[in-house]
């Protein structure tokens, strides 16, 4: 995983984090929150993996009981082995794969960004959300009135709060930080909504930035 990838995600778990406005907190603040954003995501990661291991044994016990109930089965001797059974790929099944996957995706990504925020040797995640959140802080009002702009006639204080959160970290890395291609801010913003949001999000956001973007007249490049 790219750094700044992991840095997008951990600074928007900081900032969900914020339980007043972002100009009152200090460094040391950013970095107790911070620590605690990996503790949050290594938390829930376990929490992932013990809802899989259980849903992994639901599996089994479907198919071990799905093999002894088919006709094959029942009708052998009863102290005969079973033996294997073709299993039908029903929508319960392939729902249930499709959740693992998930699980496993999000497990995966908690560790990653653990394991690069641990590397205080190179310090690129962490210096990376330090800048998200130091340059927001500065510019919080003027991104914040973009926000406002175009978002539909909502009252920005009634949007989706995470949402808000994507759209803050996406304009500020866009207008304030730049060195990022406009794409790969748009796509990763897109992403998170996907990962953390409703389903209307992608939508609504990438409308946003991509009026942000054309005002700003910034390469889609």
């Amino acid at each position: 995983m790219q750094a700044r990838r992991a840095a997008r995600e951990l600074a928007l778990i900081l900032f969900s984090q914020f339980d007043k406005k972002i100009t009152h907190y200090n460094q040391t603040e950013f970095e107790d929150i911070v620590l605690k954003s990996v503790r949050t995501l290594t938390n829930n990661a376990a929490e992932d993996l013990k809802v899989s291991i259980g849903a992994l044994f639901e599996m089994k016990d479907f198919i071990t009981n799905y093999e002894s109930d088919h006709p094959t089965n029942l009708e052998r001797p009863i102290d005969s082995n079973n033996i294997p059974v073709p299993v039908p790929m029903t929508s319960d099944m392939i729902g249930r794969l499709d959740e693992l996957t998930n699980i496993a995706e999000r497990v995966v990504l908690a560790l990653e960004i653990a394991e690069l925020t641990a590397l205080e040797h190179t310090g690129n995640v962490k210096n990376y959300v330090f800048q998200i959140a130091n340059t927001f802080k500065e510019h919080a009002s003027e991104v914040d009135a973009l926000v406002q702009k175009y978002a539909r006639g909502w009252d920005i204080d009634r949007l989706v709060k995470i949402d808000k959160d994507i759209l803050r970290i996406s304009i500020t890395e866009m207008l304030y930080i730049k060195g990022t291609p406009i794409k790969v801010i748009v796509d990763e913003a897109l992403e998170l909504a996907k990962k953390y949001s409703t389903d209307d999000s992608s939508s609504f956001i990438n409308g946003i930035l991509g009026k942000i973007i054309e005002e700003n007249k910034l390469s889609k490049k």
